[in-house]
């Protein structure tokens, strides 16, 4: 049964949040993904949203560029954590869809990730943390994956005062960066 429900306006935004779907599968969190409009199908998403709860789902990541009304439809017809990311687009770079998820009325929230790669990251992150008030192993994994991240900068910061910054920017430029 999943925990997460992954919901997308488009196909297209696929590739650009997958580090969800890779922390999900680090973390061993059960999630389903759905391609829906908020415009083209609104019955399909409302339909989709209204059964998510019975489905087992206890947090929904909405992700849409542009208008990026998906994420705030999606809250109007559940009571669980919605979780938007804002697909960046050509027009403003994502900020079209930043702001078309951050301004919710009140009494219907919407967490707003950053458009680009960390949207995808932190969503999947924040839907782990609310998942883990209830999962101790979820917890336990969110507590290792924060260790094992300070670690990597603390060893960067470590490898940069040994060698100096020239050596570093020198192995790291064009992302060749040694581990």
């Amino acid at each position: 049964m999943p925990e997460v429900g992954i919901i997308l306006g488009s196909d297209s935004d696929l590739p650009k949040i997958k580090r969800s779907f890779e922390l999900l599968d680090e973390f061993s969190v059960s999630y389903e993904i759905t391609i829906s409009s908020a415009h083209r199908t609104p019955d399909r998403t409302k339909k989709w949203v209204e059964s998510a709860e019975e489905r087992g789902i206890r947090v929904i990541i909405a992700a849409a560029g542009g208008a990026a009304h998906l994420p705030g439809v999606v809250a109007a017809h559940t009571i669980l954590p919605v979780i938007g990311i804002p697909i960046e687009t050509k027009i403003a770079g994502g900020m079209d869809s930043i702001l078309s998820i951050l301004q919710m009325p009140s009494g219907i929230p919407v967490a707003t990730m950053p458009s680009g790669k960390a949207g995808g990251e932190n969503a999947a992150l924040l839907a782990i943390s609310i998942l883990a008030l209830i999962n101790d192993q979820y917890n336990s994994k969110l507590i290792e994956f924060r260790r094992r991240m300070k670690q990597r900068i603390n060893d960067k910061n470590d490898r940069l005062n040994s060698i100096g910054y020239r050596e570093y920017l020198r192995d790291t430029e064009g992302g060749n960066e040694r581990k």
